[in-house]
């Protein structure tokens, strides 16, 4: 597991405003999540409920919605949850395989993730 910040681009699905937020990439979360103030202006909407375990070990019943994220060059359309407003905005591995990226905890980046020969 690893943890370290950079910059991304999040959009919602209708083609509004993208904004840049700095997120931390962590990969022992396995949606993102961002503000849910800041979701819903920009436009992405609630499509789910779903119980999940905050890091702090709280049960939570959390909004999940769809989002566009940019990293790096690359975009993928990707599931993020309505955080609580003040927290800091999460990469998770979800939206990491989407990008097919992985992270180097060495060097904090994320790096490209090449698909197996079958």
């Amino acid at each position: 597991m690893g943890t370290f910040e950079l910059p991304l681009q999040i959009a919602g699905l209708s083609g509004g405003r993208a904004v840049e937020i700095e997120a931390t990439a962590d990969t022992g979360a396995f949606y993102s999540m961002v503000p849910a103030r800041l979701l819903r202006e920009i436009g992405v909407e609630r499509s789910d409920r779903r119980l999940m375990r905050l890091a702090d070990g709280r049960v939570v019943d959390a909004d999940i919605g769809e989002a566009r994220v940019t990293v790096n060059g690359r975009s993928v359309t990707t599931q993020v949850v309505f955080g609580e407003d003040g927290a800091p905005p999460l990469l998770g591995a979800y939206t990491l395989e989407g990008l097919a990226m992985a992270v180097d905890p060495v060097d904090q980046r994320l790096i490209p993730r090449g698909l197996l020969p079958l």
